[in-house]
């Protein structure tokens, strides 16, 4: 090949079709001859023409990565110094070049996709643990049920703007280093429509959808947490003409419990006993999600343990198996003791040999921060 056309326009041969855009605008921005004139740049305007024009069209660019020429029958790429050269397609890919985009053709439609819609809902943990179904209320955007999302009041339709005569735009012309150059804009009457309505729909005032409230189901799935959220295709607001709707999200809220804390998928809750019965042991009832069940709290329980209930907790949102219910045991001191109270727990001191304790001290616990420097220092 006589003529490395990646070298050309400065691109990698592995590059994308943007990136190959990209540096011809760049280049055709330089050396255009209606911008420099000097007849070396006319040379190499040329050269980046016709790497354009090959690298661009998928078909030569395959011929040429396959070592063919893709130029040999269309007579290469040369234009004249005034002219765009043949790399340049149409006028949209010189304005393409120099502007950066190309003006989109035709009307745009009235019918445009509806927004998203979200709605908070307030379940109880019960209802997160298992899962349950729920009735909610939404006020979306519906199909206007008079002129079923056409905008036009019954009887009457849509007509082509005489402004644009349908185009949707309208076209200037106007003078510039490179000549006439013609613009267009959407079109002021139709607003790029292409169609005026000319008797609004009374009932949607010409949107083509009204406002009303609905109830939907929902089906809740166990193990949901705060914030998750639950996705109903459709079901959101209806798009301007009647367009198709968004998706209407739900997001979980779990109410507090009066007994348990949810961590993860773990219930927590804490269990205040005696001196005596944690001494002696216990049974002690207790409200599960699954139903009332005995905790075995057990002779010498000291305050701080925890007496886990496996597979008491949450379900797993994803996978099978469900958490643990933790109990945790806090041992309540007596404050006030009458004199026969006293007297017994002093000969039970006696007999135990703790009547004048010593006490066993220990390193205070240390936060999370204080384990992190003695660890770097090696402690």
């Amino acid at each position: 090949m006589a003529t490395d056309y990646y070298a050309v326009l400065g691109v990698r041969r592995d590059a994308s079709q943007d990136e190959i855009k990209k540096a011809f605008r760049r280049l055709a921005r330089e050396l255009h001859p209606d911008v420099n004139p000097d007849p070396k740049t006319q040379e190499r305007f040329k050269e980046i023409n016709a790497a354009y024009e090959v690298l661009s069209d998928p078909q030569k660019k395959q011929v040429y990565d396959l070592g063919g020429d893709p130029l040999s029958q269309s007579g290469g790429a040369g234009g004249g110094a005034g002219g765009f050269g043949a790399g340049f397609g149409n006028f949209s890919d010189i304005m393409d070049a120099f502007f950066g985009t190309a003006s989109q053709r035709g009307p745009r439609s009235r019918t445009r996709r509806g927004q998203d819609a979200m709605i908070r809902l307030d379940i109880e943990l019960t209802e997160a643990a298992f899962g349950t179904t729920k009735d909610i209320q939404v006020d979306t955007a519906i199909v206007c049920t008079t002129c079923t999302g056409e905008g036009a009041a019954p009887g009457t339709s849509a007509q082509t703007c005489d402004m644009c005569r349908g185009r949707g735009e309208v076209s200037q012309v106007t003078r510039s280093f490179l000549g006439q150059v013609m613009t267009s804009r959407p079109c002021p009457q139709c607003q790029g429509f292409g169609t005026v309505v000319p008797t609004p729909c009374p009932e949607c005032a010409g949107d083509g959808r009204i406002r009303s409230r609905r109830t939907l189901t929902v089906k809740i799935p166990a193990g949901v947490d705060n914030g998750t959220r639950i996705q109903l295709a459709g079901e959101g607001e209806v798009g301007p003409g009647g367009g198709p709707a968004g998706d209407l999200y739900v997001e979980i809220h779990e109410l507090p419990h009066p007994v348990f804390q949810r961590r993860g998928d773990d219930l927590h809750c804490t269990v205040t006993i005696p001196m005596t019965a944690a001494a002696l042991g216990t049974k002690c009832p207790l409200e599960t999600l699954d139903g009332m069940e005995e905790i075995d709290v057990r002779p010498g329980t000291q305050s701080g343990q925890s007496i886990p209930l496996h597979q008491r907790g949450v379900t797993h949102l994803r996978g099978g198996g469900r958490g643990d219910l933790i109990v945790h045991v806090e041992v309540q001191t007596p404050g006030k003791l009458d004199p026969e109270q006293e007297e017994l727990l002093r000969r039970l001191a006696k007999l135990r040999g703790e009547e004048r304790p010593t006490g066993q001290f220990q390193p205070g616990q240390q936060g999370l921060f204080s384990r992190l420097k003695d660890a770097f220092n090696g402690r």
